[in-house]
């Protein structure tokens, strides 16, 4: 996939998974690219978007193309029902004075993601943290930013982790450096509270946290913070989030994703669930 810093809205995860299909509709009946275009009478350009997602998906163009590529009535109906509803905005449309158009893809992937897996070296990941956490950190990557702005992100930061209460919530494993904890944003009490907040979300059968010690010294992962998305449905491919001071990326090559997972892996075996229960306890003490 290409580098995430783009001017482009982002596509709804609905959208993403329908593009793939019409790709493998168009793949199933043995048509060109160039097939495509001429049911359409555009140019061939017109048609890659559309397959990744890149634009909407117009239910007129959607009807020929499904026709071109053989599909019955019923098939046709339902598949344009689903295209109107992918071209509806996400929830995070709203925020879009609040968050770069870049970072909403991620906010849609997020949402559709049925497993979650992050390296943090330096915070708590965005969707464990506090209010008050989240308002320190974000003020600090903000410095001339309004209250208002900082008030609107925050909310969208908070919103975001609704989708860990939902009955059909992902599995969120994160796994963090010791740093982080080490690392005081806000005052002392914030910091006892994000704490605390770790402690309650640990004893949640879909979230795990696992703590690098110190003393694992260096490691494979010690690198840029990375999130791994892996979805329901099959037409999706798994997709690794890396993001760095100038650029942010999305990989969906499975050389990347496996690279990106097996160091993930490798960083939790440094730790387990109980070590890691045990080094959030003593510092919560750090800060007392």
């Amino acid at each position: 996939m290409s580098e995430a810093r783009s001017g482009t809205s982002a596509p709804t995860v609905l959208r993403m998974i329908l593009g793939r299909r019409l790709q493998d509709m168009r793949l199933g009946a043995g048509a060109s690219l160039e097939d495509a275009a001429r049911a359409l009478r555009v140019k061939t350009l017109t048609i890659r978007p559309l397959e990744k997602a890149e634009v909407a998906l117009k239910p007129l163009y959607v009807e020929k193309l499904l026709e071109t590529y053989g599909a019955d009535r019923r098939e046709i109906d339902e598949f344009v029902d689903l295209a109107e509803q992918a071209n509806q905005p996400g929830w995070w449309h709203s925020y879009r004075d609040a968050v770069p158009s870049w970072f909403t893809a991620y906010v849609s992937l997020e949402t559709g993601a049925k497993t979650l897996r992050t390296y943090e070296p330096q915070y708590i990941t965005g969707l464990l943290q506090t209010p008050a956490y989240a308002r320190a950190v974000l003020r600090g990557g903000l410095p001339h930013g309004s209250e208002e702005e900082l008030t609107r992100r925050v909310e969208l930061r908070l919103h975001r982790q609704n989708l860990l209460r939902r009955e059909d919530a992902p599995t969120l494993w994160v796994v963090m450096e010791e740093a982080v904890l080490h690392r005081q944003v806000g005052s002392a009490e914030v910091m006892r509270d994000q704490i605390d907040h770790l402690l309650e979300v640990t004893e949640l059968a879909h979230i795990s946290v696992d703590i690098v010690p110190f003393s694992a010294g260096a490691h494979i992962g010690a690198c840029a913070p990375f999130t791994y998305f892996r979805f329901e449905e099959p037409e999706l491919p798994d997709i690794v989030y890396s993001e760095l001071l100038s650029a942010s990326v999305y990989l969906d090559q499975r050389a990347d994703v496996v690279a990106h997972l097996e160091a993930h892996s490798r960083m939790a075996l440094m730790t387990s669930s109980e070590d890691s229960r045990a080094l959030l306890k003593r510092m919560r003490k750090e800060y007392s």
